[in-house]
């Protein structure tokens, strides 16, 4: 991909971000680290990777795309929004009472949603139901696409998903792992040390790819590579910097769980709109 094609989904991934903060503010609830953390996929995802189209949600040929850490979908309404599901203005009713942005995404409640999520731990599963639905119809060109946390990887259900994806070989799943090394407790490797997470996926039988999750560049070329596997599922460890474009979010735990007040949102969007400084704002 051109250099120019990347910068203009460097500068989406920048309106989710600014998009995520607007809605955090509006809502006083949510889930601000993760969701910053993962503009820079769902970027990727909506405006380059996934076959889809917001005209047609419904698409039977479209590549699926599974939340598991359901708690980050300030970040997946923003990209949805921008990509043209529904208006931008409706972000601004995240968690309200009767909207259709729930606190975690509702399949029933907003078009281009595949599944519910809530408890963790469940996306991978979920995924393998339905890519083998796809093999027993010979459907070999659609893939499922699950993001998920790596504190979600404390969940025993996981490894069991790991462990049938594998046998099955179920090369149409592509777990996409947010490895931001935080959450809700603390520090992933404090809470439940996770290891050498790429030597444990390729002992379960993955074919496994480390990656900058905050690059966008080897993001598309990740998803590339596993399009391309064909005897087995694909996990792209993806780290990432929780809070990433906030300074005083970035590496902050405790981000994980709140959301921004009026004069947190303000700073914050003073320096995505500026790039932390290196554009002047015309609305400063």
């Amino acid at each position: 991909m051109e250099a120019s094609e990347i910068t203009k989904l460097e500068l989406k991934a920048n309106d989710i971000r600014q998009d995520v903060i607007r809605m955090l503010e509006a809502a006083g609830s949510g889930h601000s680290a993760g969701s910053l953390g993962q503009a820079d996929i769902f970027a990727a995802l909506y405006f380059s990777i996934l076959k889809h189209d917001p005209k047609n949600p419904d698409w039977s040929d479209r590549d699926i795309l599974i939340q598991s850490n359901g708690h980050t979908c300030p970040v997946r309404y923003a990209a949805m929004a921008e990509a043209g599901y529904f208006p931008v203005e409706e972000l601004l009713t995240l968690r309200k009472f009767g909207s259709r942005l729930q606190g975690h995404p509702e399949r029933l409640k907003l078009p281009g949603l595949e599944t519910t999520s809530g408890p963790l731990g469940c996306g991978l599963s979920q995924a393998c139901g339905m890519a083998l639905a796809l093999k027993i119809g010979q459907d070999f060109h659609r893939r499922i696409f699950v993001t998920t946390g790596d504190g979600e990887l404390d969940e025993g259900n996981n490894w069991e998903a790991i462990m049938l994806a594998a046998k099955y070989k179920l090369s149409n799943v592509i777990a996409i792992i947010d490895r931001n090394n935080i959450q809700i407790d603390g520090l992933t490797e404090t809470v439940m040390p996770l290891g050498d997470l790429k030597a444990k996926l390729e002992s379960f039988g993955w074919h496994t790819i480390e990656i900058d999750g905050n690059n966008i560049s080897e993001i598309i070329t990740a998803c590339d590579e596993a399009r391309s596997i064909t005897e087995q599922p694909t996990a792209i460890i993806a780290f990432t910097t929780p809070g990433k474009g906030v300074d005083f979010m970035e590496y902050d735990f405790h981000w994980h769980g709140i959301a921004p007040d009026a004069k947190q949102a303000k700073l914050a969007l003073k320096e995505l709109r500026t790039l932390n400084g290196k554009i002047i704002s015309e609305e400063e």
